[in-house]
């Protein structure tokens, strides 16, 4: 598999686009993150942060204190990242009525 694939891949993933475009507004605790996001696991969650840290978009903060806290932002990469991203995700949003037009204009044909 091609590199870049996959990089796509974790950018346009479900919950990957849906975490870039939420720390586009700013930092967050992983529990707010999650509830921003809402219908994510934990362990989707998780493993989402820990690809797209991996990847070099997500920083996650570990502050020394009891009880810990972790806030996770984006890097300059992934704020390049999300906004790209959720420029494609706002373009699906306007343009929903043509794609399920052409979708009701296919299966009236198919019928």
């Amino acid at each position: 598999m091609c590199p870049s694939r996959l990089v796509l891949e974790h950018v346009t993933s479900r919950w990957g686009v849906l975490v870039l475009a939420a720390l586009l507004e700013r930092s967050y605790r992983f529990s707010e993150l999650r509830r921003t996001i809402g219908g994510v696991s934990e362990k989707m969650l998780a493993q989402t942060l820990q690809t797209l840290e991996r990847d070099g978009f997500v920083h996650r903060d570990a502050k020394p204190v009891i009880p810990p806290r972790v806030d996770y932002s984006l890097t300059p990469l992934g704020t390049e990242a999300a906004e790209q991203v959720w420029a494609l995700a706002r373009w699906t949003e306007r343009r929903v009525d043509a794609v399920q037009a052409a979708r009701e204009a296919y299966d009236e044909a198919r019928a």
